[in-house]
């Protein structure tokens, strides 16, 4: 099997992302592949999606100002790397956004600095949330069926798009803890030996070999799973304990650590981290 992301890629994305780092005057924290080429299952034009957590030097946190949150680059050359600060992200980490826990546990990883994802990755432990997430792949896993497999043809790639986020609840409901990145998990620990899981692992498979248009009928076994599992977890979800409320101190002192603040005179007195670039 071809690797996920060639070295030679590699070394363009993080080419692109120091220099990033450069022009933004920002520190990259932690950068990963998202989508499909984390999920396991690109096609063989599948784009790179490069997303990344970042933290500016300590001043620009200290103003009343409100100020953009968000790095975005334009898609250029089967590129799409954007970015969050890390305000931005540990507000989203409070409340279990899913996608920022994926990228958490990307298989795919382009740049680290030192402890931090390992620290992110404790933090999930206690402040991660199944409820919430259990909402928010349900209400995908719905979202998509009606908008993608109710046609007479149907694009390969939009049965993912369903079949992940529905064994992501079957995960959330066996109280598995976070929902695994890489599809392939989820599939050899939810679906058991006979024909779903032979057509699911027929369907990585095309995909892998097929570019992003490919299509064809409906696939019977898929839709009668799908349709089954998703009447039967909608019920299920009304039945998942509340979360306890989480304690915002221990983000709040991680953020703090994390931009380097020390105090108020410290930044009255015009300390200034350099970006830098993590090892």
């Amino acid at each position: 099997m071809q690797p996920l992301v060639t070295d030679t890629m590699q070394e363009t994305i993080r080419a692109q992302l120091r220099e990033l780092e450069r022009t933004e005057n920002v520190r990259i924290l932690y950068a990963c592949e998202s989508g499909s080429r984390a999920w396991g299952f690109p096609s063989a034009d599948s784009d790179y999606d490069v997303r990344f957590i970042y933290a500016h030097p300590t001043e620009w946190y200290l103003t009343l100002e409100t100020r953009r949150d968000v790095i975005e680059r334009p898609i250029n050359d089967d590129l799409d790397i954007s970015g969050w600060d890390i305000r931005k992200a540990l507000n989203l980490f409070r409340r279990s956004n899913p996608p920022l826990l994926e990228w958490l546990q990307s298989p795919i990883v382009y740049m680290r600095a030192p402890g931090f994802v390992e620290r992110m990755r404790e933090l999930m432990v206690t402040h991660y949330d199944p409820r919430a997430c259990m909402h928010h792949y349900l209400q995908m896993a719905r979202g998509n069926y009606r908008e993608f497999l109710k046609g007479e043809r149907v694009r390969t790639k939009k049965y993912f798009y369903v079949l992940r986020p529905v064994l992501a609840c079957l995960w959330l409901e066996q109280s598995r803890g976070p929902v695994p990145t890489l599809f392939q998990t989820l599939v050899d620990t939810l679906v058991p030996d006979g024909e779903l899981r032979d057509t699911i692992n027929g369907l990585v498979e095309r995909k892998r070999n097929d570019r992003e248009v490919a299509d064809g009928p409906p696939i019977p076994v898929f839709n009668e799973f799908l349709e089954t599992q998703l009447s039967r977890l909608t019920q299920s979800a009304r039945q998942l304990p509340k979360a306890d409320t989480r304690d915002v101190e221990e983000l709040d002192a991680f953020f703090r650590a994390t931009i380097g603040y020390r105090d108020a005179g410290t930044a009255c007195r015009g300390s200034r981290d350099s970006p830098g670039n993590p090892a």
